[in-house]
């Protein structure tokens, strides 16, 4: 990688061609004659596999690639339908691990390992990417590999801000690319079927959503001395668009708890919950209007209006309080509640679990499994359940709390326009400049 001063930019070296060049041709083709975009197995790779390449391969990442905790169905590299035959990370440790994990499961030694993302995306045999970085990196290794042709599933959450948000998705929607961010809990039978109560009205008139996510809103400072940059680990690269600093092993350890690199247990376990909370309340396309910060309570709490009146709360206590349970969702209506957690569901009347969905009730997008319903969509262009536009949306909101937490007062969103009407304070912090040479 050059260093910054130099040229380098998130955008890829060289263009797209072959084989990736004909399907972005019989997508646009089909467009144009109002036809699905189907991409022919022919279009893939050998016996129409899915050709894949991981990128950011470290605990998460060799989780959504060979199988963990949040994966037991063995990741993406247990699927018949894919082939990976790429990794890249800028700790050498973390590639090579993962180099050999892929060349043990397929019983050679063809996968390639890349310290520099974009060398990965220059490839025009791979079709799909798997990006498994720190939050930082997401937008721009996506919006970059959209551009390069390449399909993503995204571990969430997918940005450090709106506007990173906003130019993702308006670039996935401009190259056609097929963009799933990485909650799971969208292809969960119980949080789908707990959404399903709500939307059909089996609670009565939803009034009031409670989301349960720990961690308050403070960040670490980071004073530790600075340390001589192992050998093992590209750290302008890992620093990539956020301010630098010396290098510190506590810092690349925990990067989670420090603002430049993250949102916190907001965008963290929020992007799960505030997810589903969203899908419940049938505003996955659409958002809230106010955002009050703490009154004085728990540090933790937060509120949210719908324009249709329901009320959006983080509160973990409260739903301890309830059920029993301090991380998850709870809806409350006119005529019953229920609260769903991984991965089980606790409704009162406790008849509503056994409830059946009649066929003229509204039933929401069905996945069992996470990874399969991005390959489904990879192979039929048809929209994953956690497509990027639910994504935008799921992650406006917990931005938006962290807003309002910095800021210390209610704020108001225009959830049509996406911005403040009338709050050039609170627009401020829609975006953060980037290191140069990274820009979106």
């Amino acid at each position: 990688m050059r260093k910054p001063g130099n040229s380098a930019s998130a955008r890829p070296p060289g263009g797209v061609g072959g084989r990736h060049s004909r399907r972005r041709f019989l997508q646009r083709a089909a467009v144009a004659a109002g036809l699905p975009l189907l991409a022919p197995a022919s279009v893939f790779g050998a016996n129409g596999k899915i050709v894949m390449g991981c990128i950011g391969v470290g605990g998460q990442g060799t989780r959504g690639m060979a199988g963990g905790i949040w994966a037991p169905e063995g990741g993406f590299i247990a699927q018949s339908r894919v082939r990976v035959v790429a990794v890249c990370d800028v700790d050498r440790r973390h590639r090579e691990n993962a180099r050999r994990i892929v060349n043990e499961r397929y019983g050679n030694q063809d996968c390639r390992a890349y310290r520099d993302f974009r060398e990965l995306l220059a490839r025009p045999d791979i079709d799909a990417l798997l990006i498994a970085t720190g939050d930082r990196w997401h937008p721009l290794i996506s919006i970059a590999a959209a551009k390069a042709g390449k399909d993503m599933y995204c571990e969430k959450p997918i940005s450090l801000t709106i506007s990173e948000l906003l130019a993702m998705r308006e670039t996935m929607d401009r190259y056609g690319a097929i963009f799933q961010m990485g909650t799971q809990q969208r292809s969960s039978q119980s949080f789908r079927f707990a959404c399903e109560l709500v939307r059909n009205g089996y609670l009565g008139e939803l009034k009031e959503v409670v989301v349960a996510v720990g961690g308050g809103p403070t960040f670490r400072e980071c004073p530790y001395p600075p340390e001589p940059v192992p050998e093992w680990l590209d750290y302008d690269l890992w620093l990539g668009p956020i301010p630098w600093r010396p290098y510190s092993a506590r810092f690349v350890g925990g990067w989670m708890g420090y603002r430049d690199c993250s949102g916190g247990e907001m965008t963290n376990w929020g992007a799960h919950h505030f997810d589903i909370a969203q899908w419940g309340i049938g505003s996955e396309l659409s958002g809230p209007v106010e955002i009050l910060p703490p009154d004085g309570r728990d540090i933790r709490h937060l509120t949210y209006r719908y324009p249709n009146g329901v009320i959006l709360t983080r509160d973990p206590q409260r739903m301890q309080r309830e059920c029993g349970h301090d991380n998850g969702v709870m809806f409350f209506g006119t005529e019953g509640k229920l609260a769903v957690w991984r991965y089980d569901l606790r409704t009162w009347p406790e008849r509503l679990k056994r409830v059946r969905l009649k066929p003229t009730d509204l039933h929401l997008h069905e996945a069992n499994n996470h990874h399969t319903d991005f390959l489904n969509s990879v192979y039929d262009r048809s929209l994953p359940g956690s497509n990027i536009h639910v994504a935008v949306r799921s992650l406006t909101v917990c931005h938006l709390g962290n807003i309002a937490y910095e800021l210390g007062r209610p704020i108001h969103w225009n959830p049509d326009t996406e911005s403040f009407d009338h709050d050039p304070e609170a627009s401020r912090l829609l975006f953060r400049p980037m290191r140069a040479p990274w820009r979106l």
